[in-house]
Formats: structure tokens, sequence, C-alpha cells
């Protein structure tokens, strides 16, 4: 069969080129990364490990395989349909308009959250560490900065994320051989399995709870796709970075947090305690190498979260609220270029004020972060879910195709994960995930009795 259109142009579907084309390969691989955060696990690897009974590691390499199904869907959807949007534009154009919206209403609580989330860890971490600059301002110059380098424009971003991508791995790189030099001189528990497997206390559900959180890591290797307006690069090459990117961070998360594992001051204590302060990780690096390792790690992880990964995390959220309302989902503004800078202006300063709200909000609750990592966890799973039938619909009933294993078994093995990932889920996620949906179905009521469906821009071009 012919293959899908590889071109990166998005005229073919009736758009015009309004964004920047200027980002390689190195430049999205790097995006996905930084998205990630290749030191993601420090704050929550408590978290993470209380939940899967001390199995940290294995919790991550099943996060890792359901994750890799997933970007294996995005690079077939992203060959078929190079444009922005993610998930809003494959659902919609894939299996249907309507579907294609709910999946982005969906996808909208994962993007619009994640920004005020990772604002909120590193405004904490910052206050921990100077106490007299309270949460509020840590926030608020966070936002500040990162709007102003993505206002600049792509290229800006891409600069800048390069240099905190060597930041990162530097401290990662510390850790690491800290870590493994006080384990080989009989710190911590020794090296064993017992991150991988413990025969105590496995169980699938325990297991599959804990990859719930653990998926947060991961969330942002599907920010790529988020370019494809912006890679001069062929769609190929988007997917297989979108791959590349997964890889290296699942590898990268696997081995710090079997490390660390070794290196739990108090395992039974963690476990039976939790880790509500969010300090197991640095406490661990307390164990390995004394204070300056811990306060390094800290340090790191606001800086991470607070400045690299909520710059990418705007960056692609403002480009799926432009794709929406381009195509008349989202109020028209938002659709709005800056002509100078060539990046959606109107939606990055929207992400920038939501962002701001929501954190100086949840800041106030004792359960902010936790409540919005749930939520974000719930929204990206679900919409995920879509991508994984989008590819099946797309390819095996409209194209006919008979590529078994790229098109229905590893989308079909994706779904499968998931789906047991988001009935494990936690309870409050689920209730507030879908009070969400049904506020997504209200409003695509609305917008068909309002003349507005969901449609095609080229179908509504031919009308």
């Amino acid at each position: 069969m012919p293959q899908p259109p590889d071109a990166a142009g998005v005229e073919q579907f009736g758009y015009r080129q309004e964004l920047s084309r200027s980002l390689g390969f190195a430049d999205l691989l790097i995006y996905g990364l930084i998205f990630m955060v290749p030191i993601a696990p420090f704050g929550i690897f408590g978290s993470v490990y209380t939940g899967s009974g001390g199995m940290v590691a294995l919790a991550y390499v099943i996060g890792m395989v359901a994750m890799m199904a997933t970007a294996l869907s995005y690079a077939q959807m992203v060959r078929a349909f190079p444009m922005a949007g993610s998930v809003y534009s494959y659902a919609g154009r894939g299996i249907a308009p309507p579907v294609g919206f709910l999946a982005g209403w969906v996808i909208l609580l994962d993007y619009v959250l994640v920004p005020g989330l990772l604002y909120l860890v590193a405004s904490v971490a910052m206050h921990s560490l100077v106490p007299a600059i309270p949460v509020a301002v840590w926030l608020a110059a966070f936002v500040l900065l990162n709007t102003v380098v993505n206002y600049l424009g792509i290229q800006m971003t891409a600069r800048v994320n390069r240099v905190m991508l060597v930041a990162e791995l530097i401290v990662l790189a510390i850790f690491l051989v800290v870590a493994v030099v006080a384990l080989a001189s009989g710190k911590g528990s020794g090296f064993s399995l017992s991150p991988l497997y413990n025969s105590d206390t496995f169980s699938w559900s325990v297991v599959f709870g804990a990859v719930s959180v653990a998926v947060l890591s991961f969330l942002g290797f599907d920010g790529i796709s988020m370019l494809a307006e912006e890679s001069r690069e062929d769609a190929r090459r988007i997917g297989r970075a979108m791959v590349a990117a997964l890889l290296l961070a699942g590898t990268l998360f696997v081995v710090q947090t079997w490390v660390a594992a070794l290196l739990v001051p108090d395992a039974a204590k963690l476990l039976a305690d939790g880790d509500p302060d969010g300090t197991a990780f640095y406490d661990a690096a307390r164990a390995a190498g004394g204070g300056w390792l811990a306060g390094l790690t800290a340090l790191a992880t606001a800086i991470a979260w607070g400045f690299a990964n909520s710059l990418v995390a705007q960056a692609a959220t403002s480009r799926l609220l432009y794709a929406m309302a381009r195509d008349g989902q989202m109020p028209r503004f938002l659709a709005r270029i800056n002509e100078r800078h060539k990046v959606p202006a109107n939606a990055t300063l929207l992400v920038a004020a939501l962002s701001l709200a929501l954190g100086l909000y949840t800041a106030s609750r004792d359960d902010g972060i936790s409540l919005l990592s749930t939520l974000v966890n719930f929204g990206a799973m679900t919409a995920f879910l879509a991508l994984h039938v989008a590819v099946v619909v797309h390819y095996v009933v409209r194209q006919g195709s008979r590529d078994w294993l790229r098109h229905l078994v590893v989308p079909a093995a994706g779904f499968l994960i998931l789906l047991y990932v988001v009935i494990n889920a936690n309870i409050a996620a689920q209730i507030l995930g879908f009070v969400w949906l049904g506020i997504g179905v209200i409003v695509l009521i609305i917008l068909y009795a309002t003349g507005r469906r969901p449609e095609r821009l080229l179908e509504r071009m031919h009308e």
C-alpha cells in the first residue's frame, strides 16, 4: 500500500505555515529530554518507592515499556499528519473530529496543569533552600522568566534547552559516581536486585499502581509532536526523536532510582509512612555523600522542574491551544502569531497566567502537589488511549494496512497497559478526570448546537 505523506508541510491539510521551521533532530531530541527531565525521579522518588513496595526500578521499566508503545504510535500518526496539536490532531483526523476534540480536551488536563505543577514543586523546593523568599515570589519569578524566553521564539527556547540539559546530566553523573562509590564502600544495603524485583512485596496491582505515578516522569516525550510545524526535519525524524528521547530518559530513570533505592536510610519507615515531604531521594543522596550532595540534588530538582521543564511545558501547551483555536475549537485570539518571533503569543501569555493562578491556588492547599500530579497523569493516560485507537482506525481500518506489528500489535499492547494503569489510578483522580471529561462532552454539545461542530479544515473549505 502507498505510505502516508511524509512531507513536513501543513499546506496539504489546508493550513498556512505560520510558525518558524528552525529545529533540527538534535533540537527535538533535547526538547524531549528536557520535557521529561533526566533527573525527574529526584522529586517523586519516595512516592514511587512506597507505591511499588520498594521495586521502584521495576515501576520505571514497566512505565518505559508502556510509554514506548505510545511513542511508536505517535511516530506513526505524526507521519500521517505532520502538524501541531498532538493527540488532538491525530485522533480528530485518524478517528473522527468529535473524538479529536475530546482527546484534545482531556490532554488539556495534562498540558494546562503541568506547568502549574512544575512551578509549584520548584517554588516549594527553592523556599526550603531560601526560606526568606516566599513560595509565591519564587513561583511568579519562574513564570515570568519562562514566558520571556518562550516569547522570544523557539530558537531561544532551544538554546536554553541545550544548556539546561548539560547541567542536569552533570548533576546526575555526580550523584551516580558518589552513590556507586558509597555502595562499594559498604554504605546502604549493598548491590542487589531488590529495586527490580522483591518477592516479599511483589504484586501486579502494587507495581502498576506505582507506574501510574512513575509515568509522570515520562510525560513530555509526546511534546515533541507539538513542534511538528517548527521542525525542518521530515516526519520520520520527528517520530525517531520521540523514541530516542524516551529510551535515553527511561534508561537514566531506571539507573538512578535503582542506585537511590539501595541507599535509602530507613526502607521500612519509607514503605510504612510514605514520603510526605518529598525528601526521600535527597535523604539517599545524603547517605551517599553528605549534606552537600543532598543540597545539590535538591537545587538541581528545583531549577530543572521550575525553569527547564516548565519552559518546554509552556511551549507545548501554547501549541496545543494554538492548534485547537486555529480549528475554531478554542477562542480565535489564541491562534494569533507574533510575526516577529513566530510564536503563538496570546496562547503563550494565557498559559503563563493560568500557571501562575493554579500555582498560587494549589500552594495554599496541603494536598496541592499530590492533587495536580494525579490529575495530570489521568489526563495524559486517557488521551493516549485515544491515540492508540487512532492508529488502528487510520491505518488498518481505513487504509487496509497489513503492517500488523506497527499498526495493530503495538497500539493494542499500549492501549491495554495504559488501560490497566488508568483503572488502578487514584480514585480521586478518576473522579475529577471523568468530571473534566463530562464538561468536555457538554462543551462539544454546545459547539454542535451553535453550528461550530468539530470538523477538519479542508472539509469546511469544501462545503
